[in-house]
């Protein structure tokens, strides 16, 4: 009750969201620092995760046009990289795959329901 307090969180599945967005910020810029600027692509998407992360948690009504950006930018990136990795040996393919897949269906549910609840948002 009290870090609920002191996080000033009204939501917690909206913490969830800012976790997510978080954690994957945080991953894909570190693939970009560790692969340099092959994978751009993905420190750009790392930073706005990030950026989304602070907006989610803040509500902030800007927050939901990037969760909508992201939610393109994403699906982008992750349906050709699924489609690539498709040719690959199963064992191989599986491990880029499954978790891609998650992070498709979890970025699916944030923009679903962001956009539901963007009356919310200040």
């Amino acid at each position: 009750m009290k870090l609920k307090l002191k996080l000033k969180v009204e939501k917690p599945v909206v913490l969830l969201f800012s976790i997510f967005y978080a954690i994957v910020g945080i991953l894909f810029l570190s693939i970009f620092v560790i692969y340099s600027l092959r994978f751009l692509h993905l420190g750009i998407i790392g930073v706005l995760s990030l950026i989304a992360a602070y907006g989610v948690f803040r509500m902030e009504k800007w927050a939901i046009w990037l969760i909508v950006a992201l939610f393109f930018l994403g699906n982008t990136v992750g349906i050709i990289t699924l489609a690539l990795t498709s040719r690959w040996p199963a064992e191989f393919g599986l491990l880029l795959q499954l978790p891609l897949i998650i992070y498709l269906i979890i970025t699916w549910v944030i923009s679903i329901y962001v956009v539901a609840k963007r009356e919310e948002f200040e």
